[in-house]
């Protein structure tokens, strides 16, 4: 039996754009994408923390180094430029792959710029703002 669990998180990344025009996806800088361990088209859960919205997308690379986080397509009418956002993907394992398993865990402050990485949360953990 396989189980879902987080695979890894950016948490509280500040969306940058917003484009109806664009078939769909979530554009993040490549930096992060790659701090978390995500790949482009990697299915991801995005939870508003401003507005309290969730959706589900993909993942699309963008330029390293500029803090991209653009919501494209449909999904952009769930966001507001400015909104802080948490960018969640999951994982299934079988029972012998959980006990070795830790998600991985990028907190980002200004700029969309990682701060720290973490192998773990625990309750009741408050993340400062940055």
């Amino acid at each position: 039996m396989k189980r879902t669990f987080l695979f890894g998180k950016v948490h509280r990344v500040t969306v940058t754009g917003a484009d109806l025009e664009y078939e769909g996806s979530l554009t993040l800088d490549a930096e992060l994408m790659e701090a978390a361990h995500f790949l482009p088209y990697q299915r991801i859960e995005v939870y508003d923390v401003t507005r309290g919205t969730r959706f589900a997308t993909y993942l699309i690379e963008g330029p390293p180094g500029a803090g991209d986080c653009c919501v494209n397509g449909a999904a952009a009418h769930l966001v507001d430029v400015g909104d802080k956002v948490i960018i969640a993907a999951y994982c299934d394992l079988e029972d012998h792959e959980i006990a070795g398993h830790r998600p991985r865990i990028v907190l980002v402050g200004e700029s969309n710029r990682p701060y720290e990485i973490k192998d773990a949360e625990t309750a009741f953990a408050k993340v400062a703002a940055r």
